[in-house]
């Protein structure tokens, strides 16, 4: 089985592309109606198994469990899931595909810590952290790794800290295995937000190839923080609308910062900084990406520049320090890229620098793995927090 009869086996396939615009979802969830108890799934890894009720004193043990409460469940109405602070093991994908139960912008699926960035007893350790240990066999085999992911709309995702997997990514010539934490397959759905999560990895010891690769409209990736992973986010069908990266913090990206198939150019990119990394930007035509519908997903090995005018983007108040590259073009996860042109970007108040940012490493304070405080860099206020630092 090859890898782009893989992925049709795994998620099915979708037609169609929302076109809807979705505004600040934090604000949207403010007049949403109170989640009852039977419809707020707790995990701990520590104290759960998944053989219980899923209330808060009788939680489930893993992120799998909890998204086949959520797909079992019917009625109507806001769904939580609670991730205590601990180690989560990722030893299967956690689909959630409800098939009985719709949300709405404002009665949403919520994937969330108990402990968010922003409550005064948080701190770094307290994030629920999921380390990526699938099996590299059955219809996912060859190396295709997706943590979870989410076949439905209006979902948000937030304050998760999610590693790569622990195998070497190119064990052999022609071979790549990868992890993608989040994934969303289908074209048809609309409204993903994802934010406060920590997406770290290693190249030697625990790759992260993709944070987020997601197919459809509205995703939505604000206030994340991606160390060291190979690529972060694909926004994956062409023409897609209503897409947002905002106060996202990119430090050691050896692939690139963002990925874009030529979605539509109401992209809104504020407020991030990209640094220390490879590329800044790919961008991949349409065309390429029709012509090979999981070519963010595998390796193909070659670059296709796009045969015709590329999509605008503006890019606002950002700043890109010691990058390697600006732009490329791209298909393929063995990032076979070329450099480009990035006059597709439009540059508004936004800095280019050779300095590298300088990391905070001191592991008991809050902003760790932020840029140092008070530096051109933190100005930016790209990181973890909703609120500024008091």
């Amino acid at each position: 089985m090859n890898r782009r009869d893989a992925i049709k086996l795994a998620f099915g396939t979708a037609a169609g592309v929302s076109a809807l615009q979705t505004g600040s979802l934090f604000a949207q969830q403010s007049d949403a109606k109170p989640t009852t108890a039977g419809d707020t799934i707790y995990l701990n890894p520590a104290t759960g198994a998944d053989t219980n009720s899923g209330a808060k004193d009788s939680p489930l043990k893993t992120v799998a469990e909890g998204a086949r409460r959520v797909s079992q469940s019917g009625g109507s109405g806001p769904m939580t899931v609670i991730l205590s602070e601990g180690v989560y093991s990722v030893g299967e994908t956690a689909t959630f595909k409800p098939a009985r139960r719709k949300f709405t912008k404002t009665e949403r699926l919520t994937i969330r810590a108990e402990i968010l960035p922003d409550d005064p007893e948080w701190h770094t350790g307290r994030m629920p952290t999921l380390i990526h240990t699938l099996p590299l066999t059955g219809p996912r085999a060859k190396g295709l790794i997706f943590g979870m992911t989410t076949e439905t709309s209006h979902v948000t995702i937030q304050g998760l800290k999610l590693l790569g997997a622990p195998v070497v990514e190119t064990p052999k010539p022609g071979t790549l295995i990868r992890v993608y934490p989040i994934g969303r397959m289908g074209r048809d759905l609309d409204d993903l937000e994802i934010a406060q999560c920590l997406f770290a990895g290693d190249k030697v010891t625990n790759p992260n190839h993709l944070g987020i690769l997601a197919h459809g409209s509205g995703i939505h990736v604000h206030h994340c923080v991606f160390y060291n992973a190979k690529l972060t986010v694909v926004f994956w069908t062409s023409g897609s609308r209503g897409h947002s990266m905002r106060s996202c913090f990119v430090h050691g990206a050896y692939g690139s910062g963002v990925w874009t198939t030529e979605i539509a150019d109401d992209f809104e990119f504020r407020d991030n900084v990209i640094a220390n990394g490879n590329y800044v930007w790919t961008y991949q035509s349409g065309a390429s990406a029709g012509r090979d519908p999981d070519a963010g997903a595998r390796g193909s090995g070659t670059a296709t520049a796009p045969e015709k005018q590329r999509v605008r983007y503006k890019v606002v108040n950002s700043f890109f320090a010691a990058n390697k590259k600006m732009a490329s073009s791209g298909t393929g996860a063995n990032l076979g890229f070329r450099d480009i042109d990035s006059s597709f970007l439009e540059l508004i108040n936004t800095k280019v620098s050779d300095e590298p940012v300088a990391l905070e490493l001191d592991e008991t304070k809050k902003n760790y793995l932020h840029p140092v405080a008070g530096s051109e860099a933190a100005k930016i206020g790209a990181g973890l927090f909703l609120k500024p630092a008091a």
